[in-house]
C-alpha cells in the first residue's frame, strides 16, 4: 500500500467524528438523563455501569482477537465497520427513547431497558470503533504521518465533542431527548460512511498466521510498554469523562446557569482545543510522543485549579478555555504511544495484532467510564445531593466541585506516573523502528512471491 492521499487521511479521520459524537454524548449525559430526568436511583445506575464494565472485560479483548484472526476478500477490519455502522447508530438512538417511565410505576422495566441497551450499544461500539481504530497504525506507518493524521482525527474528535457534549443541552432543551438522539445518530452514521470509503488495508499483513487466543493474550499482557500505556490511557480517560459527566451538575447547581449557557461552557474548551491539536502534533514530532504527553498532562492539571473557585458563567468559561490547551494534547498523543507499542509487538512476534491491543485498551477506556459512574454516584449520595432540588445543600456543592477539580487531578497524577514508566523512547525506539522496517520489507517480498507468513515467535516454537 502506497502513501495515503490527503483525501484518504481526512476521510479516514472522519471516523473520529462518529466515535466522539456517539460515545461522548453517551458518557456525558447517560447518567444525567437516567438519574436526573428519568429519576432512576443513582445507586442503581452506578451498579449498571459496573455490569457495563464487566461486559467490557469480556467483549473488548475477544472482539479484538476475532478481528486479528479475520480473513476476508475485503480485509480484516473494514467489513466490521461497514456492516456494523447502521445497527450501531440505531442502538445509540434507542438509548434516548426508553418506552418506560418511573412515575408510571415502570421502574423495573425502565432499569432493565437501560441495562440491555447500554450493553448492546457498547458491544456494537467495540465492533465498529475497534476495527476502525486498528487501521491507524497500519495505514500510517511513520511518526510524521501518524502525527498529521492524529491531528486531523482529533480535529474531528473535537468537532464531535462540541456536537456530542456542548450542543445536546441546546437540542434536548428545545427539541427533546429523542430528537437529540436521532440527530446525533445520523451524524455518527455519516462519519462512519466517510471512514469506510477512505480506509485501506495492507495485504501483506493478511499473510501473518494469527496467534492462538491464550498466547495472544499472554504476549499482550506481558508487554511492559503496553502496561505503562494502559495505565496512562485508563487514568487520562477517567479524568476526561469525570469532567464531562460532572459538567451538567456543575453548571446547574454551582454556576447556576441554564442549558444554553452550559453549551457555551463546554464549547469554550473545544474551540480552544481545535487549533491546539496541530500545535501538539508538531511538539510530538520535535520531542517525541512520551515527552509531549507529559507536557499535556501538566497543562491540563494546572487548568483544573479554577474549578474550585469559579462562581459565575464567565469564571466557568475561562476555566474550560484553559482546559482546551491540554485537552488537545491528551486526546491525540496517546494514540501515538499505542501505535509504537503495536509496532514493537510486531517486531517481537512477527504478527500485526492491532485488534487485541485496541480491544484491551477499549476495556480500559470503558473501565474509566464505569469508575467515573461509581465515583460520581458515590460522591453525590455521600454529600447529600437530591435530584430535582433547585438549590443543593452546601455539602453537595462541595462534592460537585471535588468531582470537577479533585478527582480528575488525582487521575492525572497517576497518568503522569504511567507515562514516565513508558519505555519506548530514545535509542530503544530508534532500534525498534529499524527492525520494523526490515520486517515489513521481508513481508512485502513474501507477498510478491506468494509465500505464506510465519511469525518468529511461532517459528521458534515449531
Amino acid at each position: 500500500m502506497g502513501t495515503a492521499t490527503k483525501a484518504q487521511k481526512i476521510g479516514y479521520s472522519a471516523g473520529s467524528l462518529a466515535a466522539a459524537v456517539s460515545y461522548q454524548a453517551f458518557s456525558t449525559y447517560i447518567i444525567f438523563y437516567y438519574v436526573d430526568v428519568l429519576a432512576v436511583s443513582a445507586r442503581l445506575v452506578g451498579l449498571g455501569m459496573v455490569l457495563f464494565s464487566v461486559w467490557n472485560a469480556v467483549n473488548d479483548p475477544l472482539l479484538g482477537q476475532l478481528s486479528d484472526r479475520t480473513r476476508t476478500r475485503w480485509g480484516r477490519r473494514i467489513p466490521y465497520v461497514a456492516l456494523g455502522a447502521i445497527p450501531f447508530a440505531l442502538v445509540f438512538w434507542l438509548l434516548w427513547v426508553p418506552p418506560f417511565r418511573a412515575e408510571a410505576g415502570q421502574l423495573t422495566a425502565l432499569y432493565t431497558y437501560f441495562l440491555a441497551v447500554i450493553l448492546v450499544f457498547d458491544g456494537l461500539f467495540t465492533v465498529v470503533a475497534l476495527n476502525w481504530t486498528a487501521l491507524f497504525p497500519e495505514m500510517f506507518p511513520t511518526l510524521t504521518e501518524r502525527a498529521e493524521v492524529s491531528a486531523w482525527r482529533q480535529m474531528f474528535s473535537i468537532l464531535g465533542l462540541i456536537v456530542g457534549i456542548a450542543l445536546p443541552p441546546l437540542i434536548y432543551g428545545s427539541l427533546g431527548w429523542s430528537a437529540m438522539g436521532l440527530l446525533l445518530a445520523m451524524l455518527t452514521l455519516a462519519g462512519l460512511a466517510a471512514a469506510v470509503w477512505a480506509s485501506r488495508e495492507r495485504p501483506e499483513f493478511v499473510l501473518d498466521p494469527p496467534l492462538p487466543f491464550a498466547q495472544a493474550l499472554r504476549e499482550t499482557l506481558r508487554n511492559r510498554a503496553f502496561l505503562a500505556f494502559l495505565g496512562a490511557s485508563l487514568f487520562i480517560q477517567l479524568c476526561f469523562v469525570m469532567l464531562t459527566a460532572s459538567v451538567p451538575f456543575y453548571a446547574r447547581y454551582v454556576l447556576r446557569i441554564g442549558d444554553a449557557e452550559t453549551s457555551l461552557l463546554l464549547g469554550a474548551a473545544f474551540i480552544v482545543a481545535l487549533p491546539m491539536v496541530f500545535v501538539w502534533s508538531r511538539v510530538a514530532v520535535r520531542v517525541g510522543p512520551r515527552v509531549a504527553t507529559m507536557l499535556a498532562i501538566g497543562a491540563f492539571g494546572v487548568a483544573l485549579i479554577p474549578f474550585w473557585v469559579a462562581r459565575t458563567l464567565l469564571h466557568g468559561i475561562l476555566a474550560t478555555s484553559l482546559l482546551g490547551i491540554g485537552l488537545a494534547g491528551l486526546i491525540m498523543l496517546t494514540e501515538l504511544l499505542i501505535a509504537d507499542v503495536i509496532d514493537e509487538d510486531e517486531v517481537r512476534t512477527g504478527v500485526r495484532r492491532e485488534g487485541i491491543y485496541f480491544g484491551i485498551n477499549g476495556f480500559a477506556i470503558r473501565l474509566g467510564i464505569s469508575i467515573q459512574a461509581l465515583v460520581i454516584s458515590g460522591v453525590l449520595e455521600w454529600t447529600g445531593y437530591q435530584p430535582g432540588l433547585a438549590a443543593q445543600p452546601a455539602t453537595a456543592i462541595w462534592g460537585i466541585r471535588f468531582l470537577m477539580g479533585g478527582v480528575p487531578l488525582l487521575a492525572l497524577l497517576l497518568a503522569l506516573a504511567s507515562v514516565w514508566a513508558y519505555p519506548l523512547h530514545g535509542p530503544r525506539l530508534e532500534q525498534m523502528k529499524r527492525g520494523l522496517e526490515a520486517l515489513h520489507g521481508a513481508k512485502a517480498a513474501r507477498l510478491a512471491a506468494g509465500q505464506p507468513g510465519a511469525s518468529p515467535a511461532q517459528a521458534s516454537r515449531g
